[in-house]
């Protein structure tokens, strides 16, 4: 399993406050699922936008995940990006790649 950040941004209008009771019922099965770990809204952007974080085992399968939510289904989704990424610090540690601070050392020098 991997850990994925994606940064979803919306497109302005009024469609999205007819769909988010939808999306938030649909992200509250995938944390129930164990795929996603946390999501939620950015704060002043130009767009409406959040950042999920998902535990999945490739990109291809958070893509999936993406694109069931009724936001992508309902083309509500003007910019995504998907970016596997390794919490080596901090409270999400646990899922991360584990690689020691000698080896992080080295891909430093």
């Amino acid at each position: 399993m991997s850990i994925y950040i994606v940064r979803m941004d919306h497109p302005a209008g009024p469609e999205w406050n007819s769909f988010v009771r939808e999306h938030v019922v649909y992200l509250k099965d995938l944390i129930k699922q164990g795929k996603l770990i946390a999501s939620g809204p950015l704060k002043q952007t130009p767009l409406r936008a959040g950042f999920l974080i998902f535990n999945a085992d490739s990109r291809e399968e958070v893509s999936k995940l993406v694109n069931a939510d009724p936001f992508a289904r309902e083309n509500l989704i003007a910019q995504l990006d998907i970016q596997e990424w390794d919490p080596l610090f901090g409270q999400l540690t646990a899922l991360s790649s584990r690689v020691t601070a000698s080896e992080l050392q080295d891909l430093v020098d």
